[in-house]
């Protein structure tokens, strides 16, 4: 992993010098635009509406569009003077239980690096956190934007989650909420039943992208030159008429799931030997078969 940035931790009178790297990495397949006679790649010119010609880089700058249509321009120079106190600081400004802070707040997550010199306030400050079962509530300035976000601890490393702030959380505003939709205590019990059934430990080893997937056997299979087979499309579920119906038959359906999965035999040694002999012989006795009917007589 390559870092992006370095800064440090400001927590009270102690600095921590940290690198900061990015945590994940998306894996979708990436495409360029083409041409479809020849496969020659698509490119854009940036040209100007006032007068048609075309604009190197050194000459752009950022617009804020007013709503008169009007164009107020920013250059490097205006962004530079902006005050920005915690520039290259990862400043800590209280300690929280993480069930306090909603999930949707988290916008991107980053790994914390220590340098050499800051590796033993790190390690302090690391598992001093991790045995307080809080987080640590900070700002910092990323790519010329400040942003609340947390520290918390993975792995033995800090995780830098980067949060939105308060005012750019929409507010669900749905007509459904303002209606008064009854639901019958059995109806109740029953999607309670279905969660209950359906609970597991989560392991996200378990899942994985099959859209992706497919797409890459598709481009393997066109650079093999072979036939590409569409997938049969999946008629699209239809909302349950009975609620309560549904809900029982989604019950029983993951009970029985569940029931067959761990009612299925598992072979022993000695079993999978055995149906290994008795493969070997089936494969022997259909090579002799051929040379007894060469063998035989014709009347």
């Amino acid at each position: 992993m390559r870092s992006i940035w370095k800064g440090a931790i400001s927590f009270g009178l102690v600095t921590i010098p940290v690198k900061l790297y990015s945590a994940t990495e998306q894996k979708d397949v990436t495409f360029h635009q083409v041409h479809r006679k020849d496969g020659g790649r698509i490119r854009y010119k940036r040209v100007c509406t006032q007068d048609g010609e075309e604009v190197p880089y050194s000459d752009i700058a950022k617009g804020y569009e007013l709503a008169t249509g009007e164009m107020v321009v920013l250059t490097d120079e205006d962004f530079e003077d902006l005050p920005l106190s915690s520039s290259r600081r990862i400043d800590v400004l209280q300690f929280t239980p993480a069930e306090q802070i909603d999930p949707i707040y988290f916008a991107k997550s980053y790994y914390l690096e220590p340098d050499a010199q800051g590796a033993k306030p790190y390690v302090l400050l690391r598992n001093a956190l991790e045995s307080s079962g809080q987080v640590a509530v900070v700002k910092v300035a990323l790519r010329q934007r400040e942003s609340l976000a947390t520290l918390r601890v993975r792995d033995g490393v800090f995780v830098l989650e980067t949060m939105l702030w308060p005012d750019e959380i929409r507010e669900p505003d749905f007509a459904f909420l303002d209606e008064d939709i009854e639901v019958r205590p059995q109806e109740l019990k029953m999607a309670e039943s279905l969660i209950s059934t359906m609970e597991s430990d989560f392991d996200p080893s378990e899942y994985h992208d099959t859209y992706r997937e497919a797409l890459q056997e598709v481009i393997e299979a066109k650079v093999a030159g072979k036939e590409v087979i569409p997938a049969q499309e999946e008629e699209e579920a239809k909302p349950a008429v009975d609620l309560m119906a549904a809900l029982r038959a989604s019950v029983e359906a993951a009970k029985r799931e569940r029931e067959g999965a761990s009612a299925k035999p598992k072979k022993t040694a000695a079993g999978k030997a055995k149906d290994s002999k008795a493969s070997s012989k089936e494969s022997k006795d259909e090579e002799k078969a051929p040379a007894k009917r060469k063998t035989r007589k014709t009347a």
